[in-house]
C-alpha cells in the first residue's frame, strides 16, 4: 500500500477543507489536563500538521516541539507561531524514518489523527520511535479511527477519504498489541468524538512509557 502525498494536500488544498486541521484543542486532550494526568513538561506534538495544537500546548506552558514530515505544513506552523509569538518549535521529520532531527527526549509525546495513517505494516517502526523519544515514566496519548466508524461509509479496515487519502481503522486489540511491549497502558477505550464534518468513532490510548 502506497502512501499518499500529504504535502501535496497542504500544497494545493484550502486549509479549511483539510479534515484534520481545526483549532482548538480536541476534547480528550483538554480533558486529560483537566484531570491532571499531563501537565506543562517538555513534550513532543507527532504528526503536527500546521501546528495548532503545538502553538495552544506552548500557551498554557508546556516546553514543545511539533514534527510533520511535510515540509509545507511545517513552514505554514512556523509562520502561524511567529505571527502568534508563541515560544514553541517545529521540525521536518519523518515518523517512520529514524528520526535524527529530534534531539534530546520527553515527558509526553501524542499524536492526534495520525496513526490511521499509518498502515500496519510501518505501525512498529512508528512506535519504536515514539518509545525512543520518551524518557521512562513518561505519557504516550494517542487518538485514531477505530474499525466501528461510520464517519466514511463502508467497513473496510482501508478507506479511501474524498481528500484521496487511503486511511487504516483499528481495533483496540491491535492498539493494545501495538503499544503493549514498550507501553503500560492506562486507559484504552472507543470513543465518540466531534470533529471538523461530524462525530467519529475513535481509539483513544493513554500509557506510559516502561
Amino acid at each position: 500500500m502506497n502512501y499518499p502525498d500529504i504535502d501535496k494536500i497542504y500544497r494545493t488544498m484550502p486549509l479549511e477543507k483539510i479534515p484534520w486541521i481545526c483549532e482548538a484543542l480536541p476534547e480528550p486532550i483538554t480533558r486529560l489536563l483537566e484531570e491532571e494526568k499531563v501537565a506543562p513538561c517538555r513534550s513532543i506534538d507527532l504528526g503536527c500538521g500546521t501546528g495548532n495544537y503545538t502553538i495552544c500546548l506552548s500557551a498554557m506552558g508546556f516546553d514543545i516541539i511539533g514534527v510533520d514530515s511535510s515540509k509545507t505544513a511545517i513552514a505554514l506552523a512556523r509562520n502561524q507561531a511567529m505571527q502568534r509569538g508563541a515560544l514553541c518549535r517545529f521540525i521536518v521529520a519523518d515518523v517512520l524514518g529514524d528520526v535524527h532531527e529530534v534531539k534530546g527526549t520527553f515527558e509526553f509525546a501524542f499524536d492526534w489523527e495520525l496513526l490511521h495513517h499509518i498502515y500496519p505494516e510501518d505501525r512498529e517502526t512508528y512506535i519504536n520511535n515514539v518509545y525512543r523519544l520518551l524518557r521512562p515514566g513518561a505519557t504516550y496519548f494517542s487518538a485514531c479511527f477505530a474499525e466501528s466508524d461510520g464517519g466514511f461509509g463502508g467497513t473496510g479496515k482501508y478507506r479511501e477519504t474524498g481528500i484521496g487519502t487511503t486511511l487504516y481503522f483499528s481495533s483496540e486489540d491491535e492498539i493494545r498489541d501495538l503499544v503493549a511491549p514498550q507501553f503500560t497502558i492506562r486507559e484504552l477505550a472507543t470513543r465518540e468524538i466531534a470533529g471538523k464534518y461530524g462525530p467519529h468513532s475513535m481509539i483513544c490510548l493513554l500509557a506510559q512509557r516502561k
